[in-house]
């Protein structure tokens, strides 16, 4: 057999889905702005895309060139665009980006305790590519450096600390028997019932089957303590331990 030099494997990917719902480019930057610089360790260098499926009115090629350059400019990689199938711009052949399928994964949006300035025309989530697995314990012994991304099937138990700037996610619960410094996505495929339990709670993001919060919001309930993170009447509850 002839040794093809590659293998081709899936993978969970964390993208930010960037859902326009009308155009104005200067408000668009402005308040994209304010998301990353909440935690520009998520957003730096992170996979988009940007969804035009929600757009009141269309938008021309020359409007959606500007809208991907700056996006780009802000740190961000646009790696291809969505639309209403009904509803093709008639210049969609042109596009350089390739136009994506709507997707089946769960959309990550904020917390209903989270109050936080953002433009009704401009709404940023997170999605996690879903892939049908059966669900098994990982068991982590090092610590998560800043960059590295874990994902567990079931539930997830790290014996060490995880960094700012890394990112752990499951379809189960999290266990952090160290500080919890990046980011923690449990549920990822729904489960309300999924927890995130750590040591000392430092973390850059926190979600629980689509609902997040970030570092300013957890900082004002329980920072640097030992802390559970659960869903409560589909609001994320952060207590301490």
């Amino acid at each position: 057999m002839t040794d093809s030099g590659f293998q081709l494997k899936g993978s969970v990917v964390t993208t930010i889905l960037l859902e326009i719902q009308s155009f104005s480019l200067e408000d668009i930057v402005y308040h994209l702005k304010l998301k990353i610089e909440q935690v520009p360790y998520f957003f730096n260098q992170a996979p988009i895309i940007i969804d035009l499926s929600k757009m009141k009115r269309g938008i021309t090629l020359e409007q959606f060139e500007t809208l991907v350059r700056s996006v780009s400019e802000l740190g961000l990689g646009v790696i291809g665009w969505r639309c209403d199938p009904d509803n093709f711009p008639a210049w969609k052949a042109s596009a350089l980006l390739p136009l994506l399928p709507a997707s089946k994964a769960r959309a990550i949006a904020p917390s209903a305790n989270v109050k936080a300035e953002i433009s009704p025309d401009v709404v940023v989530k997170t999605v996690v590519e879903e892939r049908l697995v059966p669900q098994v314990t990982k068991v982590i012994t090092k610590p998560i450096r800043s960059g590295q991304q874990v994902y567990a099937e079931g539930d997830l138990i790290i014996l060490a600390q995880v960094s700012a700037g890394a990112e752990v996610l499951a379809d189960g619960n999290i266990h952090v028997y160290g500080a919890l410094r990046g980011r923690a996505l449990a549920g990822v495929k729904g489960n309300t019932e999924a927890r995130i339990f750590c040591r000392s709670l430092e973390a850059e993001l926190v979600s629980i089957a689509g609902n997040f919060m970030l570092m300013d919001a957890l900082q004002k309930v329980v920072w640097k303590e030992g802390a559970q993170v659960f869903l409560a009447e589909d609001s994320l509850e952060i207590a301490p331990i």
